[in-house]
C-alpha cells in the first residue's frame, strides 16, 4: 500500500487514508470484485481513483449524473490526472474524438453514462483499448441504481453486467452512499460479483441531530431555527417557485438568503453557489438539484420544508450538515396537510399507461421524430415550454417521462453546462484554400487562429462567442450565424454551448400505441414507492425512538445506541429527568403534609425549593385533578381520598 499511499499525497496532498479506504483500495488491487459503501462525503472517489492509478491501463466509471461526472474529470484534470467523459448531449464527433484519445492516449479514466454503455461504438472501442492498453477496474458510481428495490434505479444500469463479457477478467468496484440490506444483495447479483468483498461505514453520524417539528406556522419556525443556529445553511424545497418565494421572505426578514434550481443559467447557478460556499451568503434555498458535487464541510444546518419521497434521499441531502465533524442539525418542518400533499404525489408520480402514451407521442411530435428513427444525438428540454406547448400540467409531464425513463424508453439527463467548442474540419493547406477561394471568412477564421492558436486543428477547442464577435466587430447573433454556416459546410466542427436539460431516445421511435410497456414493472414500482413513502411518514410521526437509530435500521445498522442529541432523544432524557424530579417532589410534598396541615401551594414551593418549580406545581395539580390532595375550605392543602401509598 505504500504506492497508493504516495499517489494519495502526490495527489490530494493527504497524508493518511480515511476509515476503510485503505481497506477497500487492497481489495481492489488483490482483484477483487468490491462493494463499498461509505456515507455521503465519506471520499468514495479516491476508493476506485487510487487503484486504477496504481496499475497500468484505463479504468472505466460508470456514473448516471453528467454534474457529478464533469466535476471528477475537473477535478482529476486539475491534479494533473487524465480523463475523458461520454454522456448525454455530446456530439457523435465528440464521443468519437473522446474515445480515440482513450485508445491512443494515455487516458486513465473514462466517465461514461450507462446508457452509452450499450451502444455498438463503445463496445467495439472499448474492446480495443483493452486489448491494446488495457483496462484496469470498471467502477459503478451510485450503484443503488442498478437494484429495482433502490429509490433511483435506472434501467441502462443492467446493462453494466454486459461488459463483463467484454472485459471478463476486470475486477469491479460498486460504490454507493445509502443502499438497505436488499439492495446491497441485489447489487452484487446483478453485477455478477466473483471474490466478493463488501465494506460497510456506519451510517451513524454522532455530530448530527436529526429533528422533526410539527407546524402550524412553519415559515416562523424557519425563521426561529435560521436565528438560533448561525452559519451556512441549506433550505430544501420540492418547487422551483417554493424555492424563490422563501429566499424573498429570509430576505424581507433581514436574513441573507437565494435561491437555486435547474431552470437557472449556468452563471445564475455559478454566482449563487460561489456566493454560498465562501459565505456571501448565509442561506441557499433550493429543490433537490442543489448539492450533487458540492462539499462544502462548515453547513450547520439542513432543512427540509417539503418532505423527501424516501428516506435514502433524505439521509443524504441531510448528510450535507456538518462534513466538518462539529455539531449540526437536519430538521424537517411540517404541517399534516404535508404528509396528505406527499400521499398525493406518491400516487401521481406513476400515471396511468393512457397518459405515458400521450406523452410519448407529444415528445415525438415535438421532435418531428418519425415513427422507427433513432436519433443519436440528445436534444434541449424545456418542461415549462414543452408543457405550455401541448396546454399540459408540469408535473403530469414530469411524471410520465420519469415513467418513459423506468421503460428505457427515454433518458433526461439534469440540467448541465457545456461551453461552446469547436475544431477544424480540414488540413491547414485545405483551410488557406477555402480562405483565399471565401474571402468574407477569412477574418473569423484569422480571429480563431489568434485567440486559440493552431490547436484548432488537432483537438476540440472551448470557444468565447462574444470574444470572436468582438475581435470582429460583429453582433455574437452574427458571430454564431457565420460559425454554424461553416459548420454545415464541414469547414469546421462547431457546438454552440448548452445550459438545459437533454432528453435521449434510448430505442427507435414507435408508434405510441406500440410502444412496449410493462405493467408489471409499473405495479411493482407503485408498491415500492408507496412503501417508502410510508417508512418517511412513520419516521416523521415516530416521537419515541432515537432518530439515528431509525435511520441506522433502515440501512440494515442494529444495535446502535441511541444518539443522545436528536429531537427524540433530548425529550426521553428531559421526561427521565421529570420523572426523577416528580418522583422526589412527591415524597417530599408527604413527609411535609403528613407534618403540617398549613401548607398553601406557595408554601410547598418555598418549603422544597424545587430545581424545576413547573414540574413541582405540575405535580401538585394533577395530584388534586386525581383526588389525591385537596383544599380544605382555606385553601389549605391536605391528603385526599385517595392517599398516596
Amino acid at each position: 500500500m505504500n504506492q497508493g499511499l504516495n499517489i494519495l499525497k502526490k495527489y490530494w496532498g493527504y497524508n493518511a487514508f480515511r476509515p476503510l479506504q485503505e481497506d477497500i483500495i487492497k481489495a481492489s488491487l488483490e482483484g477483487n470484485d468490491v462493494l463499498a459503501l461509505l456515507p455521503t462525503g465519506g471520499g468514495k472517489s479516491i476508493c476506485f481513483q487510487i487503484p486504477a492509478l496504481v496499475n497500468d491501463g484505463l479504468c472505466v466509471v460508470i456514473s448516471p449524473l453528467i454534474a457529478l461526472m464533469k466535476d471528477q474529470v475537473y477535478q482529476l484534470k486539475k491534479r494533473g490526472v487524465s480523463a475523458e467523459s461520454l454522456h448525454a448531449g455530446m456530439s457523435k464527433r465528440e464521443i468519437d474524438f473522446a474515445l480515440d484519445n482513450c485508445v491512443n492516449a494515455d487516458i486513465k479514466f473514462l466517465y461514461v453514462s450507462p446508457e452509452r454503455l450499450k451502444t455498438e461504438l463503445f463496445k467495439a472501442r472499448i474492446k480495443i483499448i483493452h486489448d491494446t492498453r488495457g483496462v484496469n477496474l470498471i467502477a459503478v458510481d451510485e450503484a443503488h441504481c442498478i437494484s429495482q428495490w433502490g429509490y433511483d434505479f435506472r434501467p441502462a444500469y443492467l446493462e453494466i453486467a454486459a461488459i463483463r463479457e467484454l472485459l471478463p477478467e476486470v475486477p469491479i468496484m460498486a460504490l454507493t452512499a445509502t443502499a438497505t440490506e436488499k439492495v446491497k444483495v441485489d447489487i452484487q447479483e446483478r453485477l455478477e460479483f466473483r471474490n466478493k468483498k463488501v465494506f460497510t461505514k456506519s451510517f451513524a453520524r454522532a455530530n448530527l441531530s436529526y429533528s422533526v417539528r410539527f407546524e402550524e406556522h412553519k415559515e416562523r419556525k424557519l425563521l426561529e431555527v435560521l436565528n438560533r443556529v448561525r452559519g451556512s445553511a441549506v433550505v430544501y424545497v420540492s418547487t422551483r417557485r417554493h424555492a424563490k418565494e422563501l429566499a424573498l421572505m429570509l430576505q424581507r426578514s433581514h436574513i441573507s438568503a437565494d435561491f437555486y434550481h435547474a431552470g437557472l443559467t449556468h452563471e445564475e447557478r455559478s454566482l449563487k453557489q460561489e456566493n454560498w460556499i465562501h459565505n456571501r451568503t448565509q442561506v441557499i434555498v433550493s429543490t433537490n438539484a442543489f448539492g450533487m458535487g458540492i462539499d462544502k464541510p462548515d453547513v450547520r444546518v439542513v432543512i427540509h420544508m417539503d418532505l423527501p419521497g424516501n428516506l435514502e434521499a433524505y439521509y443524504q441531502e441531510a448528510g450535507r450538515a456538518g462534513r466538518d465533524e462539529k455539531k449540526a442539525f437536519a430538521v424537517i418542518i411540517c404541517h399534516q396537510k404535508d404528509i396528505e400533499e406527499l400521499r398525493k404525489k406518491t400516487k401521481n408520480s406513476l400515471p396511468e399507461v393512457k397518459l405515458i402514451r400521450e406523452v410519448y407521442q407529444m415528445l415525438g411530435n415535438y421532435y418531428q421524430l418519425a415513427n422507427g428513427s433513432h436519433p443519436q444525438d440528445s436534444f434541449d428540454f424545456d418542461f415549462q415550454t414543452f408543457s405550455k406547448n401541448f396546454d399540459r400540467h408540469p408535473m403530469e409531464i414530469f411524471n410520465g417521462i420519469k415513467v418513459l425513463e423506468s421503460q428505457g424508453a427515454i433518458l433526461l439527463s439534469e440540467s448541465f453546462y457545456q461551453p461552446s467548442r469547436l475544431m477544424f474540419g480540414l488540413n491547414q493547406k485545405q483551410m488557406y484554400e477555402f480562405q483565399i477561394a471565401n474571402a468574407q471568412f477569412d477574418p473569423l477564421i484569422k480571429a480563431i487562429l489568434r485567440l486559440y492558436g493552431g490547436d484548432a486543428y488537432n483537438n476540440l477547442i472551448v470557444i468565447q462567442e462574444n470574444n470572436l464577435a468582438a475581435n470582429l466587430g460583429l453582433t455574437v447573433d452574427a458571430c454564431r450565424k457565420m460559425l454554424k454556416h461553416l459548420h454545415e459546410r464541414e469547414v469546421l466542427e462547431y457546438i454552440p454551448q448548452k445550459d438545459q436539460p437533454q432528453l435521449s431516445f434510448l430505442m427507435p421511435k414507435y408508434p405510441a400505441d406500440k410502444l412496449p410497456i410493462d405493467n408489471h414493472q409499473i405495479e411493482s414500482r407503485r408498491k415500492l414507492i408507496t412503501a417508502k413513502m410510508e417508512t418517511v411518514i412513520a419516521y416523521l410521526h415516530n416521537e419515541e425512538r432515537c432518530r439515528t437509530q431509525q435511520l441506522l435500521e433502515y440501512f440494515g445498522e442494529v444495535n446502535y445506541d441511541p444518539c443522545l442529541v436528536c429531537d427524540n432523544c433530548v425529550q426521553n432524557k428531559r421526561k427521565a429527568e421529570e420523572l426523577k424530579l416528580r418522583a422526589k417532589y412527591e415524597t417530599q410534598i408527604f413527609s411535609l403534609l403528613g407534618q403540617s396541615t398549613d401548607f398553601d401551594v406557595n408554601g410547598l414551593v418555598n418549603a422544597i425549593a424545587p430545581e424545576n418549580k413547573n414540574v413541582l406545581t405540575t405535580l401538585v395539580a394533577e395530584l388534586v385533578d386525581h383526588g389525591v390532595l385537596k383544599f380544605d375550605e382555606f385553601g389549605k392543602l391536605e391528603k385526599g381520598k385517595k392517599d398516596n401509598p
